[in-house]
């Protein structure tokens, strides 16, 4: 019999007029001109990155007693850097060992979401995708690795167009047995990004 937790994105409520009023400002500020709808647009923008969606985190008995890797691949991350409320895009493979349960596979998913619609480093979105996962699974290993692209890097500074930032985090037995570990890693460089 499948389980069902209801998991709330934490955070305050939003004011969007009070951040349209502050766009515009802000846009003033910069002594730029945009239409008239622009601090309304860029307003919703932001709330829509920065507040992930609820949702319900399914797992099943693992009756079957599988216990090889279950790994999703190219996850879309869009997240926004908390240094420079610039974005950074890219793409999360998650996976997983699993226990005594295993998880709704959509649910890889929606945990990357979760984590990345806020002010973020690449960092540590990928350790806590890794730790969320293994605190609510109890898996005998997580592995998670990000790829991402950094407007903060790309558009401004040093420009570096193209650049991408790999990052990753292993818990269990995918970070302590060798054929593990570079099981998962060998599976995530297959990736069409990788």
């Amino acid at each position: 019999m499948g389980t069902s937790l209801k998991v709330l994105p934490q955070g305050a409520g939003m004011d969007l007029a009070a951040a349209e009023r502050a766009a515009a400002a802000f846009l003033a500020a910069l002594g730029t001109t945009s239409p008239p709808d622009t601090p309304g647009r860029m307003a919703r923008a932001y709330a829509e990155l920065l507040n992930p969606r609820s949702f319900d985190l399914t797992t099943f008995p693992n009756d079957e007693g599988y216990d090889e890797l279950v790994l999703a691949r190219d996850i879309p991350v869009r997240s926004v850097c908390e240094h420079h409320m610039l974005p950074f895009v890219g793409v999360a493979h998650v996976g997983y060992l699993p226990g005594a349960r295993i998880l709704g596979l959509s649910k890889l998913a929606r945990v990357v979401e979760l984590h990345a619609h806020r002010p973020q480093v690449q960092e540590r979105l990928t350790q806590q995708v890794a730790d969320w996962l293994d605190d609510a699974l109890s898996p005998r290993g997580v592995g998670v690795v990000v790829e991402a692209e950094h407007m903060c890097m790309t558009l401004r500074g040093v420009r570096a167009a193209g650049t991408t930032t790999i990052t990753s985090s292993m818990r269990g037995a995918l970070r302590e047995d060798p054929r593990s570990r570079a099981e998962f890693l060998a599976l995530t460089t297959g990736s069409r990004h990788g």
